[in-house]
Protein backbone atom coordinates (compact mmCIF):
# COMPACT_ATOMS: atom_id res chain seq x y z
CA UNK A 1 0.00 0.00 0.00
CA UNK A 2 1.18 3.50 -0.74
CA UNK A 3 2.59 5.93 1.81
CA UNK A 4 3.40 3.18 4.24
CA UNK A 5 5.92 0.46 4.85
CA UNK A 6 5.26 -3.03 3.56
CA UNK A 7 7.17 -4.54 6.47
CA UNK A 8 9.47 -7.47 6.95
CA UNK A 9 7.25 -9.72 4.83
CA UNK A 10 7.96 -7.95 1.55
CA UNK A 11 11.68 -7.76 2.29
CA UNK A 12 11.71 -11.52 2.83
CA UNK A 13 9.80 -12.15 -0.39
CA UNK A 14 12.03 -9.84 -2.40
CA UNK A 15 15.12 -11.65 -1.20
CA UNK A 16 13.53 -15.01 -1.92
CA UNK A 17 12.48 -14.01 -5.42
CA UNK A 18 15.89 -12.67 -6.32
CA UNK A 19 17.62 -15.72 -4.89
CA UNK A 20 15.40 -17.98 -6.95
CA UNK A 21 16.09 -16.01 -10.09
CA UNK A 22 12.46 -14.98 -10.51
CA UNK A 23 12.16 -12.01 -12.88
CA UNK A 24 10.61 -8.96 -11.27
CA UNK A 25 10.66 -6.55 -14.20
CA UNK A 26 8.38 -6.95 -17.18
CA UNK A 27 10.13 -6.30 -20.47
CA UNK A 28 8.12 -3.90 -22.62
CA UNK A 29 9.27 -2.19 -25.80
CA UNK A 30 8.27 1.43 -26.08
CA UNK A 31 6.00 2.33 -28.95
CA UNK A 32 4.00 5.40 -29.92
CA UNK A 33 0.98 6.37 -27.82
CA UNK A 34 -2.19 4.55 -28.72
CA UNK A 35 -4.58 6.37 -31.01
CA UNK A 36 -7.45 3.98 -30.34
CA UNK A 37 -10.52 5.82 -29.00
CA UNK A 38 -11.23 5.22 -25.35
CA UNK A 39 -14.51 3.93 -23.94
CA UNK A 40 -14.95 6.29 -20.98
CA UNK A 41 -18.29 4.75 -20.07
CA UNK A 42 -16.79 1.28 -19.77
CA UNK A 43 -13.87 2.65 -17.75
CA UNK A 44 -16.31 4.44 -15.41
CA UNK A 45 -18.35 1.28 -14.85
CA UNK A 46 -15.20 -0.66 -13.99
CA UNK A 47 -13.74 2.11 -11.84
CA UNK A 48 -16.83 1.92 -9.62
CA UNK A 49 -16.82 -1.88 -9.62
CA UNK A 50 -13.34 -1.85 -8.10
CA UNK A 51 -14.73 -0.85 -4.70
CA UNK A 52 -16.63 -4.13 -4.51
CA UNK A 53 -13.27 -5.90 -4.50
CA UNK A 54 -12.22 -3.82 -1.48
CA UNK A 55 -15.29 -4.50 0.62
CA UNK A 56 -14.91 -5.89 4.10
CA UNK A 57 -17.75 -7.56 5.96
CA UNK A 58 -20.93 -9.31 4.83
CA UNK A 59 -21.21 -8.93 1.07
CA UNK A 60 -24.58 -7.91 -0.42
CA UNK A 61 -26.58 -9.73 -3.12
CA UNK A 62 -25.57 -7.00 -5.59
CA UNK A 63 -21.88 -8.00 -5.36
CA UNK A 64 -20.48 -8.26 -8.90
CA UNK A 65 -16.91 -9.40 -8.17
CA UNK A 66 -17.99 -12.87 -7.11
CA UNK A 67 -14.50 -14.18 -6.33
CA UNK A 68 -14.72 -12.19 -3.09
CA UNK A 69 -16.53 -13.61 -0.06
CA UNK A 70 -17.53 -12.39 3.41
CA UNK A 71 -14.63 -11.41 5.65
CA UNK A 72 -13.79 -9.87 9.03
CA UNK A 73 -17.22 -10.57 10.49
CA UNK A 74 -16.06 -10.10 14.08
CA UNK A 75 -14.44 -6.69 13.69
CA UNK A 76 -15.07 -4.50 16.73
CA UNK A 77 -15.73 -7.41 19.09
CA UNK A 78 -12.58 -6.55 21.05
CA UNK A 79 -14.22 -3.29 22.21
CA UNK A 80 -17.85 -4.37 22.21
CA UNK A 81 -18.77 -2.59 18.95
CA UNK A 82 -20.05 -3.72 15.57
CA UNK A 83 -17.36 -2.66 13.10
CA UNK A 84 -18.23 -5.10 10.36
CA UNK A 85 -18.01 -3.49 6.92
CA UNK A 86 -16.02 -0.70 5.37
CA UNK A 87 -13.16 -0.96 2.89
CA UNK A 88 -9.66 -2.40 2.87
CA UNK A 89 -7.49 0.48 1.72
CA UNK A 90 -5.25 -1.24 -0.82
CA UNK A 91 -3.68 -4.66 -1.29
CA UNK A 92 -3.78 -5.61 2.39
CA UNK A 93 -6.51 -6.39 4.92
CA UNK A 94 -6.36 -3.36 7.22
CA UNK A 95 -9.12 -0.79 7.59
CA UNK A 96 -7.39 2.59 7.90
CA UNK A 97 -10.16 5.09 8.56
CA UNK A 98 -8.38 8.28 7.49
CA UNK A 99 -7.90 7.24 3.83
CA UNK A 100 -11.18 5.30 3.92
CA UNK A 101 -13.08 8.41 4.97
CA UNK A 102 -11.41 10.49 2.24
CA UNK A 103 -12.30 7.75 -0.25
CA UNK A 104 -15.93 7.95 0.89
CA UNK A 105 -15.92 11.75 0.64
CA UNK A 106 -14.55 11.65 -2.90
CA UNK A 107 -17.05 9.03 -4.08
CA UNK A 108 -19.76 11.29 -2.68
CA UNK A 109 -18.33 14.43 -4.29
CA UNK A 110 -18.13 12.55 -7.59
CA UNK A 111 -21.85 11.81 -7.30
CA UNK A 112 -22.74 15.38 -6.37
CA UNK A 113 -20.55 17.04 -9.00
CA UNK A 114 -20.85 14.67 -11.94
CA UNK A 115 -23.64 12.20 -11.13
CA UNK A 116 -25.79 13.59 -13.93
CA UNK A 117 -23.09 12.50 -16.40
CA UNK A 118 -22.85 8.92 -15.17
CA UNK A 119 -26.01 7.27 -16.41
CA UNK A 120 -28.41 5.44 -14.12
CA UNK A 121 -26.59 2.10 -13.62
CA UNK A 122 -23.26 3.73 -12.75
CA UNK A 123 -24.93 6.34 -10.54
CA UNK A 124 -26.77 3.60 -8.68
CA UNK A 125 -23.57 1.63 -8.06
CA UNK A 126 -21.75 4.81 -7.04
CA UNK A 127 -24.41 5.38 -4.41
CA UNK A 128 -24.00 1.77 -3.27
CA UNK A 129 -20.26 2.40 -2.90
CA UNK A 130 -20.89 5.64 -1.03
CA UNK A 131 -23.35 4.06 1.37
CA UNK A 132 -20.97 1.18 2.05
CA UNK A 133 -18.67 3.84 3.48
CA UNK A 134 -21.22 6.03 5.28
CA UNK A 135 -22.94 3.04 6.91
CA UNK A 136 -19.60 1.93 8.23
CA UNK A 137 -18.69 5.34 9.63
CA UNK A 138 -22.02 5.51 11.43
CA UNK A 139 -20.84 2.36 13.22
CA UNK A 140 -17.35 3.72 13.90
CA UNK A 141 -18.84 6.83 15.55
CA UNK A 142 -21.82 5.20 17.26
CA UNK A 143 -20.49 5.63 20.82
CA UNK A 144 -20.57 9.27 22.00
CA UNK A 145 -17.15 10.90 22.43
CA UNK A 146 -15.43 7.94 20.82
CA UNK A 147 -14.21 7.44 17.26
CA UNK A 148 -12.60 4.28 15.95
CA UNK A 149 -9.55 5.27 13.90
CA UNK A 150 -8.73 1.91 12.30
CA UNK A 151 -9.10 -1.84 12.62
CA UNK A 152 -6.31 -4.47 12.50
CA UNK A 153 -2.65 -4.46 13.45
CA UNK A 154 -0.91 -3.25 10.27
CA UNK A 155 2.52 -4.62 11.11
CA UNK A 156 1.27 -8.15 11.68
CA UNK A 157 -1.09 -7.91 8.72
CA UNK A 158 1.75 -6.90 6.40
CA UNK A 159 3.83 -9.84 7.57
CA UNK A 160 1.22 -12.22 6.14
CA UNK A 161 -0.09 -12.92 2.67
CA UNK A 162 -3.64 -14.07 3.33
CA UNK A 163 -7.00 -13.75 1.65
CA UNK A 164 -9.42 -11.48 3.52
CA UNK A 165 -11.63 -14.54 3.89
CA UNK A 166 -8.85 -16.45 5.70
CA UNK A 167 -7.02 -13.86 7.74
CA UNK A 168 -6.26 -14.68 11.34
CA UNK A 169 -3.99 -11.75 12.24
CA UNK A 170 -5.16 -9.51 15.14
CA UNK A 171 -8.16 -7.34 14.34
CA UNK A 172 -7.65 -4.92 17.20
CA UNK A 173 -9.52 -1.62 17.16
CA UNK A 174 -7.73 1.71 17.65
CA UNK A 175 -9.95 4.14 19.54
CA UNK A 176 -9.86 7.93 19.80
CA UNK A 177 -11.36 9.81 22.74
CA UNK A 178 -10.92 13.02 24.74
CA UNK A 179 -7.55 11.92 26.12
CA UNK A 180 -6.43 10.35 22.84
CA UNK A 181 -7.62 12.82 20.17
CA UNK A 182 -7.53 12.46 16.42
CA UNK A 183 -8.78 15.60 14.70
CA UNK A 184 -7.68 14.45 11.23
CA UNK A 185 -9.90 11.37 11.41
CA UNK A 186 -12.79 13.29 12.98
CA UNK A 187 -12.67 16.04 10.36
CA UNK A 188 -12.54 13.62 7.44
CA UNK A 189 -15.32 11.38 8.79
CA UNK A 190 -17.45 14.50 9.32
CA UNK A 191 -16.83 15.42 5.68
CA UNK A 192 -17.76 11.92 4.50
CA UNK A 193 -20.99 11.89 6.48
CA UNK A 194 -21.93 15.41 5.33
CA UNK A 195 -21.31 14.47 1.69
CA UNK A 196 -23.48 11.42 2.21
CA UNK A 197 -26.24 13.60 3.65
CA UNK A 198 -26.17 15.72 0.49
CA UNK A 199 -26.09 12.73 -1.85
CA UNK A 200 -29.01 10.91 -0.19
CA UNK A 201 -31.11 14.01 0.55
CA UNK A 202 -33.74 13.30 -2.11
CA UNK A 203 -33.54 9.52 -1.74
CA UNK A 204 -33.89 9.05 2.02
CA UNK A 205 -34.60 12.10 4.22
CA UNK A 206 -34.38 10.00 7.39
CA UNK A 207 -30.94 8.64 6.45
CA UNK A 208 -29.84 12.14 5.51
CA UNK A 209 -30.87 13.45 8.93
CA UNK A 210 -28.96 10.66 10.67
CA UNK A 211 -25.82 11.33 8.63
CA UNK A 212 -25.96 15.08 9.12
CA UNK A 213 -26.53 14.93 12.87
CA UNK A 214 -23.65 12.50 13.25
CA UNK A 215 -21.38 14.63 11.05
CA UNK A 216 -22.02 17.63 13.31
CA UNK A 217 -21.30 15.61 16.46
CA UNK A 218 -18.10 14.12 15.06
CA UNK A 219 -16.85 17.50 13.84
CA UNK A 220 -17.53 19.13 17.22
CA UNK A 221 -15.68 16.33 18.97
CA UNK A 222 -12.66 16.67 16.69
CA UNK A 223 -12.58 20.45 17.08
CA UNK A 224 -13.07 20.42 20.85
CA UNK A 225 -10.42 17.76 21.48
CA UNK A 226 -7.69 18.81 19.09
CA UNK A 227 -4.70 16.59 18.46
CA UNK A 228 -3.16 14.32 15.88
CA UNK A 229 -4.39 10.79 15.52
CA UNK A 230 -0.85 9.75 14.64
CA UNK A 231 0.21 10.41 18.23
CA UNK A 232 -2.86 8.71 19.69
CA UNK A 233 -2.71 5.61 17.51
CA UNK A 234 1.08 5.52 17.45
CA UNK A 235 2.65 2.60 15.61
CA UNK A 236 -0.71 1.71 14.10
CA UNK A 237 -0.70 4.95 12.12
CA UNK A 238 2.95 5.53 11.27
CA UNK A 239 4.73 4.77 9.02
CA UNK A 240 1.57 3.65 7.24
CA UNK A 241 -0.70 6.70 7.08
CA UNK A 242 1.11 9.41 8.98
CA UNK A 243 -0.48 12.85 9.00
CA UNK A 244 2.34 15.00 7.66
CA UNK A 245 0.68 18.41 7.61
CA UNK A 246 -1.38 18.58 10.78
CA UNK A 247 -5.12 18.39 11.31
CA UNK A 248 -6.44 21.87 10.50
CA UNK A 249 -6.93 21.02 6.84
CA UNK A 250 -9.21 18.12 7.81
CA UNK A 251 -11.17 20.30 10.23
CA UNK A 252 -11.55 23.04 7.60
CA UNK A 253 -12.55 20.38 5.05
CA UNK A 254 -15.17 18.96 7.40
CA UNK A 255 -16.50 22.46 8.13
CA UNK A 256 -16.69 23.26 4.40
CA UNK A 257 -18.83 20.22 3.75
CA UNK A 258 -20.99 20.95 6.78
CA UNK A 259 -21.58 24.43 5.39
CA UNK A 260 -22.61 22.89 2.06
CA UNK A 261 -24.94 20.47 3.84
CA UNK A 262 -26.49 22.86 6.39
CA UNK A 263 -26.08 26.37 4.98
CA UNK A 264 -25.07 27.47 8.48
CA UNK A 265 -22.69 30.43 8.15
CA UNK A 266 -20.82 29.47 11.31
CA UNK A 267 -19.12 26.75 9.29
CA UNK A 268 -18.20 29.20 6.52
CA UNK A 269 -16.71 31.49 9.16
CA UNK A 270 -14.80 28.55 10.63
CA UNK A 271 -13.25 27.77 7.28
CA UNK A 272 -12.32 31.38 6.60
CA UNK A 273 -10.73 31.66 10.04
CA UNK A 274 -8.60 28.57 9.48
CA UNK A 275 -7.39 28.92 5.90
CA UNK A 276 -4.13 27.20 5.07
CA UNK A 277 -1.68 27.68 2.26
CA UNK A 278 -0.98 24.10 1.17
CA UNK A 279 -2.07 24.34 -2.46
CA UNK A 280 0.09 21.89 -4.32
CA UNK A 281 -1.38 18.65 -3.04
CA UNK A 282 -4.80 17.09 -2.72
CA UNK A 283 -5.04 13.62 -1.27
CA UNK A 284 -6.03 11.68 1.84
CA UNK A 285 -3.56 13.77 3.88
CA UNK A 286 -3.90 17.24 2.34
CA UNK A 287 -7.28 18.95 1.94
CA UNK A 288 -6.90 22.74 1.65
CA UNK A 289 -6.82 22.68 -2.16
CA UNK A 290 -10.12 20.84 -2.09
CA UNK A 291 -11.61 23.45 0.25
CA UNK A 292 -10.69 26.26 -2.14
CA UNK A 293 -12.29 24.58 -5.15
CA UNK A 294 -15.36 23.48 -3.18
CA UNK A 295 -16.05 27.05 -1.96
CA UNK A 296 -14.65 28.99 -4.93
CA UNK A 297 -18.12 30.25 -5.83
CA UNK A 298 -18.45 31.91 -2.40
CA UNK A 299 -15.56 34.28 -2.04
CA UNK A 300 -12.74 35.77 -4.09
CA UNK A 301 -10.15 34.49 -1.58
CA UNK A 302 -11.15 30.90 -2.32
CA UNK A 303 -11.25 31.48 -6.08
CA UNK A 304 -7.84 33.19 -6.03
CA UNK A 305 -6.31 30.21 -4.29
CA UNK A 306 -8.04 27.83 -6.67
CA UNK A 307 -6.53 29.86 -9.52
CA UNK A 308 -3.13 29.39 -7.90
CA UNK A 309 -3.72 25.65 -7.88
CA UNK A 310 -4.39 25.72 -11.62
CA UNK A 311 -1.16 27.66 -12.15
CA UNK A 312 0.75 25.13 -10.05
CA UNK A 313 -0.47 22.23 -12.22
CA UNK A 314 -0.68 23.33 -15.83
CA UNK A 315 2.48 22.57 -17.84
CA UNK A 316 2.48 25.90 -19.71
CA UNK A 317 2.19 27.92 -16.49
CA UNK A 318 5.32 29.85 -15.44
CA UNK A 319 4.40 28.97 -11.84
CA UNK A 320 4.00 25.22 -12.21
CA UNK A 321 5.35 23.08 -9.37
CA UNK A 322 4.56 19.64 -10.80
CA UNK A 323 6.68 17.77 -13.30
CA UNK A 324 5.50 15.51 -16.10
CA UNK A 325 6.79 12.25 -17.49
CA UNK A 326 8.08 12.34 -21.10
CA UNK A 327 4.74 10.80 -22.09
CA UNK A 328 2.81 13.57 -20.34
CA UNK A 329 1.58 12.10 -17.03
CA UNK A 330 1.50 14.53 -14.11
CA UNK A 331 4.11 13.40 -11.62
CA UNK A 332 4.89 14.39 -8.03
CA UNK A 333 8.55 13.92 -7.20
CA UNK A 334 9.06 11.52 -4.31
CA UNK A 335 5.55 10.11 -4.45
CA UNK A 336 5.38 6.46 -3.44
CA UNK A 337 2.08 6.04 -5.30
CA UNK A 338 2.04 8.67 -8.00
CA UNK A 339 -1.26 7.85 -9.69
CA UNK A 340 -3.19 9.33 -6.78
CA UNK A 341 -1.91 12.75 -7.89
CA UNK A 342 -3.30 12.94 -11.44
CA UNK A 343 -6.63 11.39 -10.46
CA UNK A 344 -7.22 13.70 -7.48
CA UNK A 345 -5.87 16.89 -9.05
CA UNK A 346 -7.78 16.28 -12.27
CA UNK A 347 -10.93 15.97 -10.19
CA UNK A 348 -10.34 19.45 -8.77
CA UNK A 349 -9.64 20.89 -12.21
CA UNK A 350 -12.79 19.29 -13.61
CA UNK A 351 -14.89 20.64 -10.76
CA UNK A 352 -13.33 24.08 -11.09
CA UNK A 353 -14.24 24.37 -14.78
CA UNK A 354 -17.87 24.69 -13.70
CA UNK A 355 -17.01 27.66 -11.50
CA UNK A 356 -14.96 29.34 -14.23
CA UNK A 357 -17.71 28.88 -16.79
CA UNK A 358 -20.33 30.24 -14.40
CA UNK A 359 -18.12 33.29 -13.75
CA UNK A 360 -17.25 33.59 -17.47
CA UNK A 361 -13.54 33.97 -16.83
CA UNK A 362 -10.14 32.41 -17.41
CA UNK A 363 -7.24 31.78 -15.02
CA UNK A 364 -4.28 34.10 -15.41
CA UNK A 365 -0.87 32.57 -14.70
CA UNK A 366 1.46 35.47 -15.32
CA UNK A 367 1.17 36.23 -19.02
CA UNK A 368 -0.51 32.87 -19.74
CA UNK A 369 -4.30 32.66 -19.84
CA UNK A 370 -5.86 29.27 -19.15
CA UNK A 371 -9.46 28.87 -20.25
CA UNK A 372 -11.90 26.22 -18.99
CA UNK A 373 -11.64 24.50 -22.38
CA UNK A 374 -7.90 24.10 -21.82
CA UNK A 375 -8.57 22.43 -18.46
CA UNK A 376 -11.03 20.11 -20.23
CA UNK A 377 -8.33 19.02 -22.67
CA UNK A 378 -5.73 18.62 -19.93
CA UNK A 379 -7.99 16.39 -17.84
CA UNK A 380 -8.89 14.31 -20.89
CA UNK A 381 -5.19 13.94 -21.74
CA UNK A 382 -4.40 12.61 -18.28
CA UNK A 383 -7.31 10.17 -18.48
CA UNK A 384 -6.20 9.00 -21.90
CA UNK A 385 -2.69 8.37 -20.60
CA UNK A 386 -4.05 6.21 -17.79
CA UNK A 387 -6.25 4.31 -20.23
CA UNK A 388 -3.42 3.45 -22.60
CA UNK A 389 -2.31 6.51 -24.59
CA UNK A 390 1.20 6.38 -23.22
CA UNK A 391 4.66 5.30 -24.45
CA UNK A 392 4.18 1.70 -23.27
CA UNK A 393 0.60 1.38 -24.47
CA UNK A 394 -0.14 0.12 -20.94
CA UNK A 395 -3.68 0.46 -19.64
CA UNK A 396 -3.24 1.22 -15.95
CA UNK A 397 -6.79 0.18 -15.10
CA UNK A 398 -7.09 -3.57 -14.47
CA UNK A 399 -9.68 -5.31 -16.62
CA UNK A 400 -9.98 -2.44 -19.10
CA UNK A 401 -8.81 -3.36 -22.58
CA UNK A 402 -6.27 -6.12 -23.11
CA UNK A 403 -2.88 -4.80 -22.00
CA UNK A 404 -3.24 -4.05 -18.32
CA UNK A 405 -1.13 -5.04 -15.25
CA UNK A 406 -1.37 -8.78 -14.62
CA UNK A 407 0.58 -9.12 -11.36
CA UNK A 408 -0.82 -6.43 -9.10
CA UNK A 409 0.15 -6.27 -5.42
CA UNK A 410 -3.16 -7.36 -3.90
CA UNK A 411 -3.82 -10.34 -1.65
CA UNK A 412 -7.35 -11.15 -2.80
CA UNK A 413 -6.34 -10.93 -6.45
CA UNK A 414 -3.18 -13.03 -6.07
CA UNK A 415 -4.55 -15.88 -3.97
CA UNK A 416 -7.01 -18.38 -5.51
CA UNK A 417 -10.75 -17.93 -5.25
CA UNK A 418 -12.34 -19.55 -2.20
CA UNK A 419 -14.68 -21.46 -4.51
CA UNK A 420 -11.74 -23.06 -6.32
CA UNK A 421 -9.54 -23.46 -3.24
CA UNK A 422 -11.88 -23.76 -0.22
CA UNK A 423 -9.09 -24.86 2.12
CA UNK A 424 -7.64 -22.09 4.24
CA UNK A 425 -4.36 -20.58 3.00
CA UNK A 426 -2.17 -19.69 5.94
CA UNK A 427 0.15 -16.76 6.50
CA UNK A 428 3.36 -18.33 5.22
CA UNK A 429 1.66 -20.59 2.68
CA UNK A 430 0.50 -17.51 0.80
CA UNK A 431 4.14 -16.69 0.01
CA UNK A 432 4.32 -19.31 -2.74
CA UNK A 433 1.42 -17.68 -4.56
CA UNK A 434 3.04 -14.27 -4.18
CA UNK A 435 6.34 -15.50 -5.65
CA UNK A 436 4.63 -17.17 -8.60
CA UNK A 437 5.30 -15.02 -11.68
CA UNK A 438 2.09 -16.01 -13.47
CA UNK A 439 -0.80 -13.58 -13.78
CA UNK A 440 -3.10 -13.07 -10.81
CA UNK A 441 -5.99 -15.57 -10.95
CA UNK A 442 -8.64 -13.06 -9.85
CA UNK A 443 -9.16 -9.90 -11.91
CA UNK A 444 -9.67 -6.89 -9.65
CA UNK A 445 -11.77 -5.14 -12.26
CA UNK A 446 -11.38 -1.36 -12.37
CA UNK A 447 -8.36 -1.13 -10.07
CA UNK A 448 -6.03 1.71 -11.04
CA UNK A 449 -2.49 0.87 -9.95
CA UNK A 450 0.26 3.14 -8.64
CA UNK A 451 1.49 3.59 -12.18
CA UNK A 452 4.71 4.34 -14.02
CA UNK A 453 7.86 6.05 -12.82
CA UNK A 454 8.94 9.53 -13.83
CA UNK A 455 10.37 8.16 -17.09
CA UNK A 456 7.14 6.33 -18.08
CA UNK A 457 8.69 2.99 -17.08
CA UNK A 458 6.49 0.36 -15.48
CA UNK A 459 7.31 -2.96 -13.83
CA UNK A 460 4.42 -5.39 -13.78
CA UNK A 461 5.62 -7.05 -10.60
CA UNK A 462 4.05 -7.57 -7.20
CA UNK A 463 7.43 -6.75 -5.69
CA UNK A 464 7.36 -3.18 -7.04
CA UNK A 465 4.63 -2.05 -4.67
CA UNK A 466 4.64 1.64 -5.56
CA UNK A 467 3.80 0.79 -9.17
CA UNK A 468 1.66 -2.34 -8.94
CA UNK A 469 -0.58 -1.74 -5.90
CA UNK A 470 -4.07 -0.31 -6.32
CA UNK A 471 -5.66 1.87 -3.64
CA UNK A 472 -9.17 3.14 -2.94
CA UNK A 473 -7.91 6.72 -2.88
CA UNK A 474 -6.62 6.47 -6.45
CA UNK A 475 -9.99 5.27 -7.75
CA UNK A 476 -12.33 7.45 -5.69
CA UNK A 477 -11.64 10.79 -7.43
CA UNK A 478 -11.22 9.00 -10.75
CA UNK A 479 -14.93 8.13 -10.62
CA UNK A 480 -15.77 11.81 -10.97
CA UNK A 481 -13.03 12.46 -13.51
CA UNK A 482 -14.27 9.69 -15.81
CA UNK A 483 -17.86 10.90 -15.50
CA UNK A 484 -16.68 14.40 -16.41
CA UNK A 485 -14.77 13.24 -19.49
CA UNK A 486 -17.61 10.91 -20.51
CA UNK A 487 -19.98 13.89 -20.37
CA UNK A 488 -17.67 16.10 -22.45
CA UNK A 489 -16.87 13.87 -25.40
CA UNK A 490 -16.05 16.89 -27.57
CA UNK A 491 -13.15 18.17 -25.46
Amino acid sequence: MSHKSTGRFLIFLLASALAAGIPTVAAAARHPSSSVPHDYGDALTKCIMFFEGQRSGKLPPTQRLTWRRDSALKDGSDIGMDLVGGYYDAGDNVKFHLPMAWTTTMIGWSVLEFGNKMGYPDLRHSLYALRWGTDYFLKATSVPDRIVAQVADPVLDHDCWERPEDMDTPRNSYVLNASHPGSEVAGEIAAALAVGALAFRKISPSYTKLLLNRAIQVFEFGDKHRGSYAQSVGAGACPFYCSSNGYMDELAWGAAWLFKATGDNKYAYYVKSNLGTSLTAFNWDSKFAGVYVLLAYLDYAYAANADNLVCAIMPESPFKTYTFTPGGLLYAEGASCNMQNPTALCFLLAAYTRVLRAQNRVVQCGDVNIAPSRLDRFVKGQVDYILGSNPLGMLYMVGYGSKYPQRIHHRGSVLPDVRKHPERIGCSEGCRFFKNVTSNPNVLTGAVVGGPDVYDGFQDSRLVVSQSEPTTYINAPFVGVLAFVKGRTNV
